[in-house]
């Protein structure tokens, strides 16, 4: 499990990208990339087929960004992941975050060769502040029921 601190770590950091945003409105990346925003962290998108989100550039890959950013949430299928890593450490991203279901064994290794910090098992929404609504509610379930991060 990953620890508190890494957690928070992760978080403190405000320049994030996140690669797996949809067009579909409703899916869980667009919603991570709009929390995000709205909890003032500058994020940008990464989607090889979409050219904006909520009135912002989507960019197609990570060297296409106009900045380094601090860290990447991860949002895609497992299958994805390994490379996706691969081009975080390409670009210099020191931390990854992986959404639930969006890792696989051989993504951590990867992470660990190139000396990447990663989150995993995790939702960051539940972490952000603020924490609010179902996430809130999320948060304290898991303190009650041991499975919040030490």
């Amino acid at each position: 499990m990953t620890s508190l601190k890494t957690i928070r770590e992760f978080i403190s950091h405000k320049k994030l990208v996140v690669i797996g945003v949809s067009r579909n409105r409703k899916k869980f990346g667009n919603y991570i990339y709009k929390q995000l925003k709205n909890k003032g962290y500058d994020v940008y998108a990464i989607h090889p087929y979409m050219d904006t989100i909520e009135g912002d550039t989507v960019y197609s890959s990570l060297d296409r960004l106009p900045e380094t950013v601090d860290g990447a949430v991860l949002n895609i299928s497992p299958e994805k992941a390994e490379e996706a890593v691969k081009e975080a450490a390409q670009a210099g991203i020191k931390r990854i975050w992986f959404q639930q279901g969006s890792s696989n064994n051989e993504a951590f290794r990867i992470c660990k060769e190139n000396g990447i910090d990663f989150v995993c098992d995790q939702c960051i929404i539940m972490f952000a502040e603020p924490v609010e609504s179902f996430h809130k509610f999320h948060k304290w379930i898991w303190k009650l029921i041991g499975k919040y991060p030490a």
